[in-house]
């Protein structure tokens, strides 16, 4: 099997999105029907970058959703496991001040604890490999008192609008597979999706990690979610 499958072997992922590298942005513009523009926008509000913070922005690919923040006048890391993304990315933004580019991996990341006044990742965190272990280390590099963000596709509550999504999952998303030059990459989207916890099932996992705080906001009816959360220190219960 080419395509990464759902125990998220991380070779097999990294090398998926290194092959998806230079068309990663578009992949997402076409699979999500253009709403990941205005959900990245919903994140950007949501983090509120200052001048002078400094802010890990997780498996953040290509920096698309990192560039704003350094624009506002924080001190922004864009890390991803991907080599190939980094790769585009740091063409793509030579000379932005502020934004720097550095390989990671979500469960060991290369930073001091406390390194940060917010972390965020968008559409990452379903890909690692052992969930609660990478919001734990996200809280390990956050201040106290720092905040997280995370915006991630999830389940609409409405029964109706949940059925027609997964039919879409299920269905649309393969059909565009067939029909794609990186079929893996559709498939690869529906599998995890289809598979990801709902909103509250992820906020109990923030919580586990010892995050407080723990709250989320429905982006397109639920198709997408905002959790927020705030690192209460060394202090709280847990690793």
């Amino acid at each position: 099997m080419t395509r990464a499958s759902l125990d998220k072997r991380p070779a097999d992922v990294a090398a998926m999105f290194d092959r998806t590298a230079e068309r990663y942005d578009l992949l997402n513009t076409l699979m999500t029907g253009g709403r990941d523009r205005s959900w990245r926008r919903a994140v950007v509000r949501a983090v509120d970058a200052r001048p002078g913070e400094r802010i890990l922005d997780l498996a953040a690919g290509t920096g698309t959703s990192s560039v704003p923040f350094a624009r506002a006048g924080a001190l922004t890391v864009a890390c991803d496991f991907s080599l190939g993304m980094l790769h585009v990315g740091v063409k793509r933004n030579k000379g932005l001040e502020g934004l720097g580019f550095v390989a990671g991996d979500a469960l060991r990341l290369p930073f001091a604890d406390g390194a940060f006044d917010a972390v965020t990742i968008s559409f990452g965190l379903r890909n690692v490999a052992d969930t609660e272990a990478a919001l734990r280390e996200l809280r390990r590099v956050t201040r106290p008192g720092g905040r997280l963000l995370v915006c991630e596709v999830s389940h609409p509550s409405n029964a109706v609008l949940r059925f027609g999504h997964r039919l879409h999952l299920r269905f649309g998303l393969p059909a565009l597979a067939r029909i794609s030059s990186n079929p893996d990459s559709y498939r690869y989207l529906a599998e995890s999706t289809l598979a990801w916890p709902d909103q509250a099932a992820l906020s109990r996992l923030i919580q586990a990690a010892g995050w407080d705080a723990v709250r989320w906001r429905d982006l397109t009816f639920g198709v997408a979610a905002l959790h927020h959360a705030t690192n209460p220190g060394p202090s709280t219960t847990g690793p």
